[in-house]
């Protein structure tokens, strides 16, 4: 067992204990330390790599919030992660991929970086991998970028219209009230990008369209991001439909997790071989993401570990 002592700002301690010792607690869950503040020292105790692990957590936060940096329990959990599993941590929270009012987006995960570089650099980007990776989240973020700084004219976003195992029936309205259940996390995400007068100003003018993906047949997509969500739940023939819409100027990403497949079990999914057919194909990239790169609740990675153990597809971590 190892154990040292540190001394921080007042600010920095103040914010390190936060609500209840809130990020305090974050920390000694996922790098198995104890922390002890009394006034501006901290106390850490642990084996000889967690405690290094988690000062240099603390001496990365502590530099974000002498730059004003608003750190949350998604940052947090970032930098331990990082960690963790011993990966840079400075470049990712550094590369800014978009800002809104208080929220900064950034890769907060080796992986998550790989996939924002991966994007940046090919024209066509597959994202696999559990709930609650970034993947969407991330290029919803980088579509914005993008048609803000004009190197598109617009953004284009679909998924397939699949109930995720229950039937919705018949659902009233006109056609964008049918396909709005469907659609609402590609809207969820757009408004935790721009103010909503913003979004309805790019909509009305046709520079952001969310639309299923039965929409998309017939069309050739120039000068677009196009982000195709839940891929898993597309068949082989609308993936191979979707990705030849792509027109000149545009970049498509899409996104999706093989262990959530919604479709009937006599029909294959789109996702799942598509990375045998393409790769290597030059300006394709295919970014694979595992637990170490949900930035959700911690739960959330205990959840996916467990149903890989169920399926007999990952050992016991």
């Amino acid at each position: 067992m190892s154990q040292r002592t540190i001394e921080v700002t007042d600010e920095v301690a103040v914010e390190l204990a936060g609500e209840q010792d809130r990020v305090l607690h974050e920390l000694e869950e996922r790098l198995a330390v104890t922390i002890s503040l009394r006034g501006n020292r901290l106390v850490l105790n642990g084996d000889e790599e967690s405690v290094e692990a988690t000062l240099e957590v603390i001496d990365e936060l502590s530099g974000l919030m002498g730059r004003g940096t608003h750190v949350d329990a998604g940052t947090v959990a970032a930098l331990a992660n990082a960690a963790a599993v011993k990966a840079p941590v400075s470049s990712m929270l550094d590369d800014v991929v978009w800002r809104h009012r208080q929220r900064t987006v950034t890769a907060r995960t080796a992986g998550q970086k790989r996939y924002v570089d991966a994007i940046r650099a090919n024209t066509i980007t597959f994202g696999i991998g559990p709930a609650g990776t970034g993947k969407t989240y991330l290029a919803v973020a980088l579509a914005v970028a993008a048609l803000t700084r004009r190197d598109v004219g617009r953004i284009v976003l679909t998924r397939p219209a699949v109930e995720a195992g229950e039937r919705l029936g018949f659902l009233p309205g006109d056609l964008a009230a049918k396909v709005d259940p469907y659609l609402r996390p590609l809207f969820d995400a757009l408004h935790d990008m721009l103010d909503g007068e913003r979004i309805e100003a790019f909509m009305a003018r046709g520079q952001i369209e969310i639309a299923p993906l039965a929409f998309m047949r017939g069309r050739t997509l120039n000068d677009s991001f196009i982000i195709l969500d839940e891929a898993q739940n597309t068949t082989p023939e609308q993936m191979r439909m979707i990705l030849t819409r792509l027109g000149f100027g545009s970049k498509m990403v899409i996104t999706g997790d093989v262990t959530q497949v919604d479709l009937p079990r006599e029909r294959g999914s789109g996702l799942i071989g598509v990375k045998e057919i393409l790769d290597p194909t030059p300006d394709i990239a295919f970014v694979d993401f595992d637990r170490n790169d949900v930035v959700r609740h911690r739960l959330v990675q205990r959840i996916v570990d467990a149903y890989a153990r169920a399926d007999g597809t990952v050992e016991s971590q």
